[in-house]
């Protein structure tokens, strides 16, 4: 089915707390499809368990990196492909869809249990506590910040048992860049905020936000609200989907199978609207 947007390629941009290694299932599926597909990591994030491992062990390439590094970083990848790609992203990641897709890149874009960008208020009580951990502290803003396994099962994971959480934490996590997280998290108190997002764009590509019911990091309010903005203020395609249930772990948890085909099915042939519920 490549090919249907006027693409060959699939970028998948991962969120904090993890690396490309944590797309290895959607990577294999969508080349089963006859796509390429391309994992970039952000700078200092080297694919593959063993980049896991480097910065468990030495987690000061993340220190101090900032949006705009990342943003620079990713738009250097997608601007060497040969086609202009779809590209997805999961929960920062979801952020950095939004910012591309606003600076003219991508066919189109997928935010799977996407952050908010600059404008977006909803602030539930499940994000807060989630994120507590780094940005009580103001000196994260300089660190690379660990995520504990009780903190990652109720941010990520909270659909699976203690023991399942844990052998999916043990190959993926990684400490995050609290300046990351700092400048998202303040972003609508902040002049210029890295995170600013053209809501009013009416010539970016389409763009779907998915979100998982069950999701404590980044609850459906958040994506919501981002998808009726979009809606208010750009005549762009812009598209929603909620799936009943799942956790910010979508992308990995039992039935990501169904998320990855939906989302690529949407991206090769994007149309509006709040899809069917799932």
């Amino acid at each position: 089915m490549a090919g249907e947007a006027g693409t060959d390629t699939v970028v998948l941009v991962h969120g904090l707390w993890m690396t490309p290694l944590s797309w290895e299932h959607w990577v294999t599926r969508y080349q089963a499809r006859g796509l390429k597909v391309v994992t970039p990591g952000y700078p200092g994030i080297e694919p593959g368990a063993e980049g896991v491992e480097a910065l468990r062990n030495d987690p000061s390439p993340l220190a101090g990196l900032g949006v705009r590094e990342v943003f620079d970083h990713l738009s250097g990848v997608i601007e060497a492909l040969d086609t202009k790609p779809i590209i997805m992203g999961h929960s920062f990641g979801g952020a950095f869809v939004q910012l591309l897709l606003d600076a003219g890149f991508g066919s189109a874009g997928v935010s799977i249990d996407g952050a908010a960008v600059k404008g977006i208020r909803a602030l539930p009580f499940s994000e807060i506590k989630a994120t507590f951990p780094v940005l009580h502290n103001p000196a994260n803003k300089s660190r690379a910040v660990p995520i504990t396994e009780k903190d990652f099962h109720y941010a990520f994971t909270n659909n699976l048992t203690v023991e399942e959480s844990k052998v999916v934490y043990d190959r993926y996590t990684v400490p995050v860049s609290g300046r990351l997280l700092f400048q998202g998290g303040f972003a609508n108190v902040t002049p210029n905020a890295a995170t600013t997002y053209n809501f009013a764009n009416d010539d970016r590509g389409p763009l779907l936000f998915i979100s998982g019911g069950n999701d404590h990091i980044l609850p459906p309010a958040v994506q919501h609200e981002n998808y009726e903005k979009n809606v208010k203020h750009s005549e762009a395609i812009t598209a929603y989907k909620l799936f009943d249930g799942r956790s910010h772990y979508t992308c990995g948890e039992d039935g990501w199978e169904a998320v990855a085909d939906l989302a690529l099915d949407w991206a090769l042939s994007p149309t509006p609207g709040v899809l069917d519920q799932a």
